[in-house]
């Protein structure tokens, strides 16, 4: 469903998040996969009473402080938990984990006869409290620290009332940044990678744009005598803003089998089908950069014709 179709947002502010899990996809690390928000915001939508009719259906993320547990060097480590010994006596073997903590803002897309209750905000902040996000738990906020309130604003059906709503909105983000989806520059810089060298694949360009490119820029300068003398510098090629790889679902490697029909799979009730992740380009913007909800929000967008399994973002470079 697109997050066109939300009729109010649902803000839980400054959820102080602990242990998230920190490998989002086995290419990329350092901030959970948005498909974890996803999941959470189902999660949460089930665990809500039968009294309170809302409907779920995007969730944006504005990120205000992260601590990655990492032990920092040439090349950084995970801090890595020491399992108990096995039943022959010896070391059990290490599985990596990466974990991070986090002070995220939560904005979920609403809809549902409930969105003009004035209790339903903190109903929702009170079941959020107790469950797990994006594999981390949910803390308290530190003594002494402002204690944020949640609160459902709704939208209506005016388009100057929406953007003056989430105009007020997203002031009370900041400092922090949103991530949102730029499949449109991943796009123009293949095109580009291509003019220079046409066999080049979409999987190059991608780690080109998510990487630091060091580049040699010369520079030749003429004395009063005409002697020429060439300068060297290298610096980092500038990219259009803060980008990174993220994983942004699943595509499919083999038909849907039937449940029980894999053998060992975890869950033998629900359909089953082997999946590899599909990347592009993510970038944090600043909150005050944000038109509107839907340059914020993400939803679930599948294309089962063609087994995609992918989630979307609307945002759209002003």
């Amino acid at each position: 469903m697109c997050n066109a179709d939300s009729k109010a947002l649902l803000v839980l502010p400054h959820l102080r998040i602990q242990n998230a899990n920190a490998i989002s996809s086995p290419l990329t690390w350092g901030f959970p996969a948005m498909s974890a928000f996803i999941g959470f915001m189902h999660a949460l939508e089930r665990r809500l009473p039968d009294s309170l009719e809302l409907y779920f259906n995007a969730i944006g993320v504005i990120c205000h402080d992260y601590e990655t547990q990492v032990q920092s060097g040439y090349v950084n480590t995970f801090h890595l938990t020491r399992n108990p010994v096995g039943k022959d006596g010896k070391t059990a073997a290490i599985v990596e984990e990466g974990r991070m903590h986090l002070e995220v803002t939560l904005v979920l897309g609403v809809d549902g006869k409930s969105i003009h209750d004035a209790d339903v905000a903190q109903a929702v902040m009170d079941t959020a409290a107790s469950m797990r996000v994006a594999g981390g738990s949910v803390i308290p906020p530190l003594p002494g620290r402002r204690n944020y309130r949640p609160e459902l604003k709704v939208l209506g059906d005016d388009l100057g009332d929406k953007q003056e709503t989430f105009r007020q909105l997203k002031r009370r983000w900041l400092p922090g940044f949103a991530l949102v989806l730029r499949d449109d520059l991943l796009k123009e810089h293949h095109q580009e990678r291509q003019q220079i060298q046409p066999d080049t694949t979409l999987l190059e360009s991608w780690l080109d744009l998510s990487r630091l490119n060091w580049e040699c820029l010369q520079t030749t300068t003429e004395d009063d005598n005409g002697k020429e003398t060439i300068e060297v510098e290298w610096r980092v090629r500038k990219k259009p803003g803060w980008l990174v790889p993220l994983p942004i679902g699943y595509g499919a490697l083999t038909k849907v089998f039937k449940p029980g029909e894999v053998a060992n799979a975890r869950d033998d009730s629900t359909p089953f089908c082997f999946v590899e992740s599909l990347y592009s380009v993510g970038q944090w913007r600043s909150p005050h950069h944000l038109e509107s909800p839907r340059d914020l929000l993400w939803y679930v967008d599948n294309n089962l014709d063609r087994d995609l399994y992918r989630l979307n973002n609307d945002y759209q470079a002003h």
